[in-house]
């Protein structure tokens, strides 16, 4: 079978919005206040949790590896899961494209860097986990992307065959993991970062999600019928 598999922050939806609060939430229990732009630091945002602390704490005079981030980040999460889908939308298209795919026979997953359990969370509250037949979080196996065994294992889970799949992203970490499993990349040029992802090189770019399933036939074929 073969398989199309999404990254969720950032590629399905964009998610920056809840992590921006989260936090600021964060900066404020310190008694800083807000300090990130819900705006101008939304890539930041979907770099991860420490990476917003990073920027943050840089802001503040402190340095990059103050002790504080790490001391934070479980509350960043925290913060994170009570309001996760607060300001967090689906990328327009996004799921009309999952849905075509699935109507012509591939397999559809999701392989993300967030926690297992907050992913599932929110796609549970946007309405689309059961649109997908596999979802693996950072913490679901010992690895992770850009590991290419995470996505490996999220496209066996998913009833395909890894050797035929590709990678649906908006990250150096996306097309670094597709290219350490043999397999191709389409990176979104409407995210955050959209602008840097033709120097990532990768097989394909996404300017909307109407142009997905042609793409994906492009480059992995139909699935055989």
């Amino acid at each position: 079978m073969k398989t199309v598999v999404f990254d969720l922050d950032g590629t399905l939806a964009d998610t920056s919005g809840d992590l921006i609060a989260a936090a600021n939430a964060c900066f404020t229990d310190m008694g800083e206040g807000a300090v990130l732009d819900p705006a101008a630091d939304a890539g930041t945002a979907l770099r991860g949790g420490r990476a917003m602390l990073r920027l943050g704490m840089t802001r503040l005079g402190r340095n990059a590896d103050d002790p504080l981030i790490d001391h934070y980040y479980q509350p960043l999460l925290e913060h994170y899961a009570r309001d996760i889908d607060t300001h967090t939308r689906i990328y327009d298209g996004a799921m009309a494209a999952v849905d075509d795919l699935r109507v012509q026979g591939y397999r559809v997953a999701i392989c993300t860097n967030k926690p297992e359990r907050l992913a599932r969370d929110l796609l549970t509250r946007l309405g689309i986990l059961d649109r997908f037949q596999a979802m693996t979080g950072a913490d679901t196996l010992s690895v992770r992307k850009p590991d290419p065994e995470h996505l490996r294992e999220t496209v066996r889970r998913a009833g395909g065959d890894p050797a035929q799949s590709c990678l649906v992203g908006d990250s150096d970490t996306d097309r670094n993991t597709a290219r350490a499993a043999g397999v191709p990349s389409i990176l979104v040029t409407f995210g955050p970062a959209g602008g840097d992802m033709a120097a990532l090189d990768p097989e394909a770019l996404l300017h909307r999600y109407g142009d997905l399933p042609a793409l994906v036939r492009d480059l992995i074929g139909a699935p055989a019928r």
